[in-house]
């Protein structure tokens, strides 16, 4: 008895050292780095990633090999997010938003290369863009991932991104890194970042950056707005909203 409950506990320590890995800085580790980085055998170190990988708190990528936090973490992580003050200012901010504009409005955060949605403010009109709190878009294809990858440096960008040749989410989506590099160059320029039908065709987004207390991004507003429903006073009405909203969320959450 006392043998299976020290067996247990052994087990629930090595997956909270996988887990506690993921904070260091690096997005992705394959089997042998993880057994290596944590002393553990290979053959348990396979056993439980194969675990965690079934229940959803791990996933790899196309090639099956390299390890990265899975949906389910940001799931338990969004029922918490909802408590506290970042998207309880958001939707009052949002509410406001909607109310003049009658569009999607959304909150977002980093998740490896990937946009994560943590709150939205859904527009009430029929054509309209919905997305679900846990939605994951890669950053390169959407106005606020722009905004995210915006400080980061050429390093910290060719790591995130070690080929050139970028996923295609519709035709319009940026697909190198090359390209990549010269449209963060504007968002820096403008302070905005713009989706052009490159998440789904015909919807456009305006986003911008939520800064803390030591002027870092730490999430990012946007507002989408369907193509054919855009005019030069809507837009411009968009662009007014977003820089509001950008600082009254971090004004009133990190100042």
């Amino acid at each position: 008895m006392e043998k299976n409950q020290a067996h247990k506990v052994k087990s629930a320590d090595r997956v909270l050292d996988i887990f506690e890995l993921f904070t260091g800085g690096t997005d992705s580790y394959n089997l042998s780095e993880i057994a290596k980085k944590l002393e553990m055998p290979p053959s348990s170190t396979y056993l439980i990633l194969q675990n965690m990988l079934n229940r959803g708190y791990l996933e790899v990528d196309k090639s099956g090999k390299q390890f990265r936090i899975g949906y389910k973490l940001f799931t338990i992580r969004n029922r918490y997010i909802q408590n506290t003050s970042l998207t309880g200012e958001f939707y009052q901010i949002a509410d406001k938003i909607t109310e003049d504009l009658n569009e999607t409005v959304s909150l977002s955060v980093r998740s490896g290369n990937q946009l994560l949605y943590l709150g939205e403010k859904i527009s009430s009109q029929a054509l309209r863009f919905t997305p679900n709190q846990s939605d994951v878009f890669p950053l390169h294809a959407t106005a606020s991932g722009k905004i995210l990858l915006a400080d980061y440096s050429e390093v910290e960008l060719h790591t995130l991104y070690p080929e050139d040749k970028l996923e295609q989410v519709t035709s319009k989506t940026i697909s190198s890194l090359k390209e990549l590099k010269l449209e963060l160059e504007k968002v820096r320029t403008l302070g905005v970042g713009y989706n052009l039908g490159e998440t789904v065709l015909g919807v456009h987004c305006v986003a911008g950056a939520v800064l803390d207390a030591a002027n870092q991004t730490v999430a990012s507003i946007s507002i989408s707005v369907p193509e054919v429903r855009i005019t030069d006073e809507i837009w411009d009405k968009v662009h007014v909203w977003i820089k509001r909203a950008c600082e009254e969320l971090g004004r009133k959450v990190y100042r």
